[in-house]
């Protein structure tokens, strides 16, 4: 009892620190596994009258209602008002990214309506580790190696410091048995891959490490976003129907963001991969012409950027 006190104690806390002490009602996201289960236990331990539940069924899967009804009534026993959240539409295309883009979009939509300012999450330092490993291996840099970040616009992340073991010791202690979503063992998803992996092979770090490094990182990253800010007025220009970026004598990263954020100005919501961005400065550098997205760049001593013309319809 002491250790659960203890452990809500530092949930609290550190939710206090992610929202800013706010003091208003938060959505809580919880599928029925053992991260959200005691996401759920913590919060009602350490915040009962401000909180409210969510668990999204995408459609997806013939267990997703059976777990949301798991969910319900754990909610009802311990007085936590509660809602299952099914989307609109069937989910086609990519399906697990799809899936996750509908499912914030639906508890945002529910925070929305039960007047939460905040969506608190479940990802825990096991889930932190597994990202860190993930993106090295894809060879990422500042950005993805800082990993899952605490705060992503309205979605906070209280649980990054606890590992997976101690969240399943809470579900243990309340004497809940939690649902097993067999997507998880699924190797074809590159995470259940690594997470494999992470079992099979004891690397010369722990979890804990990586959050630090992985905070370190965010702390770079937004260092990198600031310094970008500033420079942007100074370096990017209208011209024409496009955009003129003074690059030179700057560093190579910061090439990169003032040139995404340059593309992003003339195709909102475009997000390049690294390696076509990466091959598109070299390019600009030795003054040749590529793309990115639908906009035309031009190299030299200034880089130009322009939108391409609309492609003509087949006759």
């Amino acid at each position: 009892m002491a250790e659960l006190d203890e452990t809500a104690a530092g949930f609290s806390s550190a939710v206090d620190r992610l929202t800013s002490n706010y003091d208003g009602r938060i959505c809580l996201a919880v599928s029925g596994g053992p991260d959200s289960l005691a996401l759920l236990l913590l919060a009602e331990r350490a915040m009962p009258q401000r909180i409210v539940a969510a668990t999204v069924d995408h459609g997806l899967r013939s267990e997703a209602a059976q777990e949301a009804s798991f969910v319900s009534d754990i909610c009802r026993r311990l007085g936590i008002p509660h809602a299952t959240l099914k989307p609109d539409q069937p989910i086609t295309g990519n399906l697990q990214s799809a899936a996750r883009e509908v499912r914030y979009a639906l508890l945002h939509r529910h925070a929305d309506a039960q007047q939460c300012s905040w969506i608190a999450t479940a990802h825990h330092a096991d889930d932190q580790l597994e990202t860190f490993v993930m993106r090295l291996a894809r060879g990422c840099g500042v950005d993805g190696l800082s990993g899952i970040r605490p705060v992503n616009g309205r979605v906070i992340r209280p649980l990054l410091d606890l590992s997976k073991a101690r969240l399943e010791s809470i579900c243990g202690d309340a004497g809940i048995s939690p649902m097993r979503d067999p997507s998880n063992d699924d190797t074809d998803f590159d995470r259940v891959r690594i997470r494999h992996w992470l079992e099979q092979n004891e690397l010369p770090f722990g979890s804990g490490d990586v959050v630090k490094s992985s905070r370190a990182l965010a702390e770079a990253s937004q260092a990198l976003d600031w310094m970008t800010e500033n420079l942007a007025d100074e370096r990017i220009e209208k011209q024409d129907d496009g955009l003129a970026l003074r690059a030179a004598g700057l560093p190579a990263e910061i090439k990169r963001r003032l040139l995404l954020r340059a593309v992003q100005k003339l195709q909102p919501g475009y997000m390049a991969r690294g390696e076509a961005v990466t091959q598109a400065i070299l390019s600009l550098g030795n003054g040749g012409k590529t793309m990115l997205g639908d906009i035309i760049l031009t190299g030299g001593d200034i880089w130009r950027l322009s939108p391409a013309p609309p492609r003509k319809k087949q006759g």
